[in-house]
């Protein structure tokens, strides 16, 4: 009988020693659409369907007159290179560029492109505030700058342009691929187009979105509305089918129609770039005046590629739609306050990604999904404490995935206004999430009972609960075991073959 060699055995052991969910399995043959675990395969740069493109150069903003690497501001060099230049990438040579004031991006097809995040740095010597006063307040009404959670130095800026063009006039089932509209002339097939819904004054739609448990939501006053961009890939009579499985019911009361989906602004990137920030002490939460680098507003299909971020306020503000994020790090050298030296590192919109992301400082919330947002991928990262910050008012749907939090202190901490629901909605799916500590189940207030806890770190002695409704799902697999590690791949790969 032949022996095994010391790495066969080893292999064979990690082999023993891996683990699936019940909610996956090895290779999707446990999951359907109706399942409590998501569809996430969308997330992302052209629904995660093609890899981030490299464009060719087309500028250069020395062409302009920025001089890199002297004391002379550079911001109207940088401002005449956007402005003239219809589509490509701007190259940003390496050096250091003086910023002074928001670099606006309002058109499709720029890209900001450095030659590395250490060698092409944009440094930022005022804050937003000083540049573009925006003095406004918290829910609890206290005053702050909009630029404690909103804008950047570079800002991207578009509409979706989500005109009406029929109402839905069937009900449906999360999960369906199906429904019925009044009226298929002007439905564009194999184009995006926006399931739209609104709720009604008994807040039956937001209710929904918890899973019928929201919590206390109290000034949630005007009612919500969610939007779900798809494709159609079949319209037969009344009858269309679209691409994704609907990611919540569709009710005559909360007025379920389709409407276009064209933004204005796209193919947008920034990336190979670094910014830097004055090294100023932190002074807590909310008296940021926006040490910003990047907002993408209402722009589809945009990126973020290897950036690094020094001495922030806040990092990435990406509101946008099916972007991505990949290869971030924010780091930096101010005195922290309570063990954070900024307000937001990155907010995702909908239906975003982000990966391969390093944190090597800790804000008071590192990564936040608000009001609505859903179907976002936040995966392959890790910090040094990471916080989810579930930001309030029905985000649902999300995917935390492969991700080590670090001293695992405060990975449930969020924010948010009073009475506004629960922080985080249904289906919010944590997997593979590595830690230095145990973690437990979430308080109460956090969420409903429908979010998902796979292969978190967890005490040894924690109890399997598999409810496959509405009630808790646990399975305390060690993340080091679970297979896949990286469930959105897992579900792209199944999905593209």
């Amino acid at each position: 009988m032949a022996l095994l060699s010391t790495a066969a055995v080893h292999a064979q052991q990690q082999q023993q020693q891996q683990h699936n969910s019940l909610l996956w399995g090895a290779h999707g043959e446990n999951w359907s659409p109706q399942s409590r675990l998501p569809d996430f395969s969308f997330a992302g740069y052209h629904f995660g369907e093609d890899p981030l493109p490299d464009i060719d150069i087309t500028a250069n903003v020395c062409d302009f007159g920025a001089i890199p690497d002297d004391d002379t501001d550079d911001t109207q060099a940088f401002k005449d290179a956007i402005a003239t230049t219809d589509h490509g990438a701007i190259l940003i040579p390496a050096g250091r560029y003086i910023i002074s004031d928001i670099l606006w991006i309002e058109k499709p097809n720029i890209v900001l492109r450095g030659q590395g995040a250490a060698k092409s740095i944009l440094v930022c010597t005022k804050s937003l505030e000083d540049v573009r006063p925006n003095m406004s307040a918290t829910t609890s009404g206290r005053p702050t700058s909009g630029y404690s959670w909103s804008g950047g130095f570079i800002w991207v800026k578009g509409n979706y342009r989500m005109t009406p063009v029929t109402p839905i006039t069937s009900e449906s089932t999360r999960g369906d691929r199906t429904v019925s509209v009044a009226d298929t002339e002007h439905i564009p097939l194999h184009q995006p187009i926006t399931i739209t819904l609104h709720d009604d004054e008994n807040k039956t739609l937001l209710n929904h979105l918890y899973t019928g448990d929201p919590g206390d939501t109290r000034k949630v006053t005007k009612p919500i509305t969610v939007r779900f961009v798809t494709r159609l890939t079949l319209i037969d009579g009344h009858g269309v089918t679209i691409e994704r499985p609907l990611r919540w019911d569709i009710r005559p009361e909360w007025k379920p129609e389709i409407r276009t989906f064209n933004p204005t602004v796209s193919e947008v990137g920034i990336e190979h770039l670094g910014f830097e920030f004055p090294n100023r002490p932190y002074k807590g939460h909310f008296t940021e005046f926006g040490a910003n680098a990047i907002a993408i507003n209402n722009a589809a299909n945009c990126w973020v590629r290897n950036v690094r971020i020094n001495n922030c306020d806040s990092g990435v503000f990406l509101t946008g739609m099916f972007c991505t994020i990949d290869n971030l790090v924010i780091e930096s050298a101010r005195t922290p306050i309570g063990g954070t030296t900024g307000h937001h590192g990155v907010i995702m919109g909908t239906d975003n990604l982000m990966t391969n992301f390093t944190f090597n400082t800790h804000f008071i919330h590192d990564i936040t999904v608000s009001y609505t947002h859903a179907g976002n991928v936040v995966k392959n990262g890790r910090g040094t404490n990471l916080s989810f910050d579930h930001h309030k008012k029905a985000n649902h749907e999300n995917l935390f995935c492969n991700i080590d939090v670090g001293a695992g202190t405060e990975m449930w901490r969020c924010g948010g206004g009073a009475s506004l629901g629960k922080h985080c909605g249904a289906r919010t799916t944590f997997w593979c999430i590595r830690a230095n500590r145990d973690q437990t189940w979430p308080r109460a207030s956090f969420g409903p009972d429908s979010m998902n806890l796979v292969g978190v770190r967890m005490a040894a002695d924690t109890e399997s609960l598999t409810d496959p409704d509405s009630g808790k799902w646990i399975e305390p697999i060690p993340p080091n075991t679970l297979q896949p590690a990286d469930l959105h791949a897992a579900q792209l790969e199944r999905r593209l073959r």
